[in-house]
């Protein structure tokens, strides 16, 4: 939580400085004379469309459309200012801040489809491990009743379930804080339903627990689990599970929680089977790879959310990787941009997915 404060207080200073900057850019337009009154005109409407899109979108996202609209306009500003030093013509800066306006729209309207619709992303693993073929589903971060309740939700899975995975695996950060328990106990029913040969299998991420206690959304983090064992799914928790004497399946607690390490979940393991790990957050690649897993399945990062911050958790060294596939060593990882969203409705940098993994011996 603590990186979140500081995270939010960066997020705060920003928003202010780009309130600051949009009243001087809209007190421009205005029809006020004099530089005081062009400002607290300007800052009229900034402060008018803030508390809108507060809302209908809710302050957090109020935040990222000023902040968007803000490096927006500043880059036309730029692109303006270049194009009248090459051209030796002088450009109504107006049109600028327009132009910008125009751009943030559409870029935020993009993300917005990239939230609400779901893709399907396809990922062909070999390994020279003697193992029988396997489809497998994954999906994490749903965040259920965000992007889609309960209803919206089934619909996804009927496009999971169409593709006959042999096992469905979810990787952390089913529900949230927002989640209602009847939303959740609903959407726990339709994963249920689903029945691939090999089972479903479940971790927690760092919202299913819930951060502001079972009386805020009306179930705890032992009361999921419970509904999710009633309907048939399997919850790890530092657990390694040998299915049909095939592969080992290890399922990790979420580095939030307090946990078992890499060594110690491999230490007694058959090394010739392949290892299979669900791990919610991918910040434990060097002790996963030492530990001897194949294939390392995460979420959390939501693939970078928003373009251009897209990798900031890699820069400060928070995340090991933010999206997609890569091979480390003998380990391969894949990090997928989740079902859903979070409080932030957009997504700039990526778009929703859920993953089909086909595993296979090299011939």
């Amino acid at each position: 939580m603590g990186l979140w404060r500081i995270i939010m207080l960066t997020a705060m200073m920003i928003t202010g400085l780009s309130v600051f900057y949009l009243s001087y850019r809209l007190g421009r337009f205005s029809f006020f004379k004099g530089r005081k009154l062009k400002f607290f005109g300007g800052a009229f409407f900034v402060v008018m469309g803030f508390s809108l899109m507060g809302v209908f979108l809710n302050f957090i996202n109020a935040i990222i459309c000023v902040i968007y609209l803000t490096l927006i306009s500043l880059v036309c500003d730029f692109l303006f200012w270049i194009y009248q030093k090459i051209s030796r013509k002088t450009l109504n800066y107006n049109r600028s801040f327009l132009l910008a306006l125009v751009l943030t729209v559409f870029s935020l309207s993009l993300g917005w489809y990239n939230v609400h619709y779901v893709w399907q992303t396809d990922y062909k693993i070999q390994t020279n491990k003697n193992i029988q073929n396997i489809k497998i589903a994954m999906f994490a971060d749903a965040h259920i009743g965000t992007a889609f309740n309960a209803k919206g939700f089934e619909k996804h899975l009927q496009k999971i379930q169409s593709q006959n995975p042999d096992i469905v695996v979810v990787v952390g950060d089913f529900v949230d804080d927002d989640t209602t328990r009847a939303d959740m106990i609903k959407s726990v029913e339709a994963l249920g339903k689903i029945q691939p040969p090999k089972g479903i299998y479940f971790v927690f991420g760092n919202h299913d627990k819930g951060y502001y206690g079972a009386r805020h959304r009306g179930f705890s983090g032992q009361d999921l689990i419970n509904e999710l064992q009633q309907n048939g799914i399997r919850v790890l928790r530092d657990e390694v599970v040998l299915i049909d004497d095939n592969f080992y399946l290890i399922g990790r607690k979420d580095k939030s929680q307090g946990r078992q390490n890499m060594d110690a979940l491999t230490a007694n393991l058959d090394k010739s089977k392949y290892i299979l790990v669900l791990d919610h957050q991918p910040n434990d690649y060097e002790n996963q790879i030492r530990g001897g897993a194949d294939l390392v399945l995460s979420g959390h990062t939501h693939g970078g959310q928003l373009f251009p911050f897209n990798y900031v958790g890699e820069y400060l060294k928070i995340n090991d990787k933010t999206y997609g596939y890569e091979r480390r060593g003998q380990t391969d990882f894949i990090v997928t941009s989740g079902i859903s969203d979070w409080a932030i409705r957009f997504k700039t940098g990526t778009q929703s997915e859920y993953v089909i993994i086909e595993l296979s011996e090299k011939e």
